[in-house]
């Protein structure tokens, strides 16, 4: 008995010290680097908070930038960084499925439904058609579709691991996302107003903003300004928020289709075969329980404030993870190779406005 009791102790000796050894290796092999993007992002998100209409992403790729070219000895770093910006990117994807309540998504997202899908599936297409003519890298011209098309960042962050895209190529279509959301932010207020939408209801600016603008913080600069020139409160940004949302769920069967992909092209193309298991994004399958979480939760009359840390933490970790980004970031391939990606985002961001006001037009909307 007493030797059972001696064995039994032993092997769960053996098993922490085993575990501890993991964990003292990982903070070994890390820590430096996602030490590096936690100071990084710390000052990009405050700047993020005091300049919504750039956000916190930009100035963490830009912070990024300067101290990757300042820091020349980046080996202690390497490791830590490229865990901050492929591991904690879907953690922080996993965290945005809490601000989503699908039951208010549902009851009043459908109106917008028909112009999202068509959205989405053009700015897709077009992306698919121009970057024949530009001849662009594939995985730039998705990551930039993708971005446009569904919610700019967060969308660039869930289709990044599942294309195994690289941090040059999200840097790059990050930087091309978020010049096109100053633009809407800046320009599209004065656009409605151009085109004559209603002033006296938020409605049907705010389903502009919510499906032409691609970032939640570049959608609240809009819908914003709107609801303060006319005296609207808070109806056009609660109408283009929630269109927003019912947007980002569009990163479900997108990461899933483009997954299946790269399966099958990987096969087809008799190369080393990649399994559907490896590249399968289950980390949206987390997002989708965490919404699914918030819904039961505040059906059950838990405030939605209540969620509200864990949207900041996944706003945070987008930032910490462009923050490594951009440290890794080649800033002289990126300049030299960003005409082309700037292009192709413009043409993006023209087509989506023209599906966006067609649609609205042809349901009566506008």
């Amino acid at each position: 008995m007493v030797f059972f009791l001696f064995k039994s102790h032993f092997n769960l000796s053996l098993s922490i010290v085993s575990k501890e050894g993991i964990v003292m290796d990982f903070l070994k092999n890390n820590c430096n680097g996602i030490a590096l993007s936690l100071v990084i992002a710390l000052p990009s998100f405050f700047l993020g908070e005091k300049f919504p209409i750039i956000g916190g992403p930009v100035f963490a790729i830009l912070i990024g930038m300067i101290l990757g070219n300042v820091i020349k000895q980046k080996d202690s770093f390497n490791s830590g960084i490229r865990f901050t910006s492929k591991k904690v990117l879907q953690y922080a994807v996993v965290l945005l499925g809490f601000g989503m309540n699908l039951e208010v998504v549902m009851q009043t997202g459908v109106q917008s439904l028909p112009i999202i899908v068509l959205t989405v599936l053009g700015a897709l297409l077009i992306a698919y058609v121009v970057n024949r003519w530009l001849k662009l890298p594939s995985k730039i011209a998705t990551l930039i579709g993708v971005g446009s098309s569904i919610c700019g960042g967060s969308a660039i962050a869930a289709t990044s691991p599942v294309i195994d895209a690289d941090e040059e190529e999200v840097a790059q279509s990050i930087s091309v996302i978020f010049l096109f959301n100053i633009l809407a932010a800046l320009l599209f207020p004065m656009l409605g107003k151009i085109l004559g939408f209603s002033t006296t209801n938020g409605e049907v600016f705010g389903i502009f903003a919510g499906t032409a603008v691609n970032d939640t913080s570049s959608v609240t600069a809009a819908a914003s300004t709107w609801d303060s020139l006319y005296n609207l409160g808070s109806q056009t940004l609660d109408k283009a928020v929630t269109v927003k949302l019912t947007r980002t769920l569009a990163i479900i069967p997108i990461t899933i289709v483009l997954s299946l992909i790269r399966a099958k092209k990987s096969s087809s193309e008799g190369g080393e075969r990649v399994s559907l298991l490896k590249v399968f994004p289950f980390f949206i399958l987390f997002f989708l329980g965490a919404s699914v979480i918030t819904t039961i939760a505040i059906r059950s009359g838990i405030p939605s404030s209540a969620f509200y840390p864990m949207k900041y933490l996944s706003k945070f970790f987008i930032i910490m993870a462009m923050g490594a980004i951009g440290f890794s970031t080649d800033v002289i391939k990126l300049v030299k190779s960003g005409s082309k990606p700037i292009l192709l985002g413009f043409i993006c961001w023209v087509g989506i406005t023209i599906i966006t006001l067609t649609m609205q037009y042809a349901m009566n909307i506008w």
